[in-house]
């Protein structure tokens, strides 16, 4: 995959040149004062620049856009094009960039203006300069709605370039990539648009100075907002170590949580659920087996030969103690359910409190499921993986004892099924003798129910 991204940002800055070059051609002649209103929004911006911030899978976060958009529409012309560049330019060499991310980043704010510049002039709106002796109630009846759909293309615009190449880089989803990084900053983004337009207004009305102290506090407010993405960041990373510590204690089943992780949310998007549970799923399917960390799993999960009856009665307190731990940090409390109850079974066979049918949380009945077919598809050193016949034959045959028989049979006749078996992220590793996933049972070298019965 990464042998195209040279090709994508290639073909990203030709049409940044080839569309900045019609601009100029198209519109030469720029406005008495215009170079000057240009340099001094750029200048704003480069403070916003040294203030970016870092998103998730090495996208980084700024709020120059609203010195450039504004620029866009104040100077409609190739000049705010051409000032975005070199601005970009000098950041990119300041922050000793790869040149390729270089390439990329300055080609996609060049685009990004030039959609804004296109869209604006192009529905009837006007350079702002023409209007500054109106109110900004006269400038937004004529030129308010351009404005705000010209910014709204030119983010999206913005957006897709950027993700896009991060998606081909690595291999995932761009539509998941997107999700991860637009959503801590979508509040941002979606008070930014209309902000851009009244700060543009206030520096054409009232001046530079005006602007300038105007820019003060949305810095402020950007730097609140940076905290709180830093601090939601390093939430994430805590719940990332948690994990780390538990495989680093069972090392035979590292990589478990996150396999889980991963099956828990495609079997989520199979059945239809919204985005927002996909998420919270995907959290507690992450976490689904914290509960080992603690000292008296050690011994079990480190043991080669069968369980006795008493460590498999300690081996069944892990989704209790696991939701037990989960339920001291305030932000993860609503999935301490999903985690207690991850080894209930639909006929009510299960642990910990033997709950029956509908009554068992449904990010649980996912996670069983996910559970199951991790369980299944990991080398095993009595058995090979079970393969996709296999494995489905298994989900069809406890189907209504084990598993929920809708989430079953939507998850079977879904297209996303395969999914489970193709995706490069998570590669099949081998495990010891199934201690921590499988349950135990005197025929434990046999492919029967006890295989795909995940503790």
């Amino acid at each position: 995959m990464r042998n195209k991204t040279p090709v994508y940002v290639t073909c990203v800055a030709i049409a940044a040149l080839v569309w900045g070059t019609i601009n100029y051609v198209v519109a030469p002649e720029v406005r008495a004062g215009g170079v000057d209103d240009v340099l001094i929004l750029c200048g704003l911006a480069i403070t916003a620049e040294a203030l970016s911030y870092l998103l998730p899978k090495a996208a980084t976060g700024s709020i120059s856009f609203i010195p450039y958009f504004a620029a866009a529409i104040i100077a409609p012309n190739w000049t705010s094009v051409l000032s975005v560049v070199a601005v970009k330019t000098l950041v990119e060499a300041w922050r000793r960039k790869a040149p390729i991310k270089a390439v990329l980043n300055v080609s996609a704010y060049a685009l990004m203006q030039l959609v804004a510049i296109t869209v604006y002039t192009g529905f009837g709106g006007v350079a702002l300069r023409e209007l500054e002796r109106m109110s900004l109630t006269q400038v937004t009846r004529l030129t308010g709605m351009q404005a705000l759909i010209a910014f709204a293309l030119a983010m999206i615009t913005n957006n897709l370039l950027v993700h896009g190449a991060i998606a081909i880089d690595s291999g995932r989803p761009m539509r998941s990539l997107m999700r991860e990084n637009q959503r801590p900053i979508a509040g941002l983004d979606v008070l930014a648009v209309p902000l851009i337009f009244v700060f543009a207004w206030v520096y054409t009305a009232y001046g530079p100075v005006a602007a300038a102290a105007l820019w003060v506090p949305i810095l402020g407010l950007r730097q609140v907002h940076r905290t709180n993405l830093e601090l939601e960041q390093t939430n994430e990373e805590l719940l990332e170590l948690m994990v780390k510590s538990l495989e680093a204690r069972d090392p035979y089943t590292s990589g478990h949580s996150r396999r889980v992780q991963h099956y828990s949310s495609i079997i989520a998007r199979a059945i239809g659920l919204s985005e927002k549970q996909i998420e919270h799923i995907s959290r507690a399917a992450l976490l689904h087996d914290v509960g080992k960390i603690y000292d008296k799993y050690a011994a079990v999960l480190s043991k080669q030969d069968k369980l006795t009856p008493e460590e498999w009665a300690i081996i069944q307190d892990h989704p209790t103690d696991g939701a037990n731990l989960v339920s001291t940090m305030t932000r993860l409390r609503d999935i301490v359910p999903a985690i207690k109850h991850h080894h209930e079974n639909w006929d009510g066979t299960g642990y910990p409190d033997g709950l029956a049918g509908e009554r068992i949380p449904i990010a649980s009945r996912i996670i069983r499921f996910a559970d199951t077919i991790d369980a299944m598809t990991t080398e095993r050193p009595y058995r090979a993986p079970l393969t996709e016949t296999q494995v489905r034959a298994e989900v069809i045959r406890c189907r209504a004892s084990q598993f929920d028989p809708e989430i079953a049979d939507n998850l079977l006749s879904s297209p996303l099924w395969t999914a489970l078996f193709t995706s490069p992220s998570v590669a099949v590793s081998p495990a010891r003798p199934a201690v921590s996933l499988l349950r135990r049972t005197p025929n434990a070298g046999k492919i029967a129910s006890a295989q795909i019965k995940g503790a």
